[in-house]
């Protein structure tokens, strides 16, 4: 019946300590869910594929706010805070976690949307936002999996970034 009354709540953990702080969170009973995906790494001259947290420095974990002593995870190892409105946690909204997790792949990582088959100089549209229906030349994806778009604005070539699913072939 308690599980029931369980939440979802976001903790907010330390700089690169999220594995730190689901350990030390499990020792003390705590459910917890840190959703993941594959990352390209680029490190002297290299490219690796690695996982890494989907939302840096977040994590989610699961109270029962009145049977556990939810208190203590502000103070736990890798933790900086527990994301609380006034002096409560903030509760996720029910579907967040299960859409997470419904994008899941089989060994647990979050499947994320395929880049883009462009390649660079090719005509878009940008179908969201302030340039909507612009037509711009695609000039390739940043490290935030963002891509770059060439637009032609009084004259001269700006380029502005946008979420791959806001462009598509021209």
């Amino acid at each position: 019946m308690t599980a029931a009354l369980s939440r979802w709540y976001v903790v907010q953990t330390q700089a690169n300590a999220e594995s730190k702080a689901v350990g030390h969170l499990a020792r003390q009973g705590f459910t917890t869910y840190l959703p993941r995906y594959l990352k390209k790494r680029r490190h002297a001259r290299r490219v690796e594929t690695v996982t890494a947290p989907l939302f840096p420095r977040y994590l989610f974990v699961e109270i029962d706010l009145a049977s556990q002593r939810w208190r203590s995870i502000c103070s736990t190892v890798g933790v900086s805070q527990l994301v609380c409105n006034g002096e409560q946690p903030a509760p996720v909204p029910d579907d967040v976690i299960g859409s997470l997790r419904g994008r899941e792949d089989a060994s647990g990582l979050i499947r994320l949307a395929h880049r883009p088959n462009f390649k660079p100089g090719d005509k878009v549209r940008i179908l969201e936002g302030a340039f909507y229906d612009c037509l711009g030349i695609y000039d390739g994806m940043t490290d935030r999996e963002r891509v770059g778009i060439l637009l032609d604005l009084l004259g001269r070539k700006v380029r502005i970034l946008l979420d791959a699913e806001a462009i598509a072939a021209a």
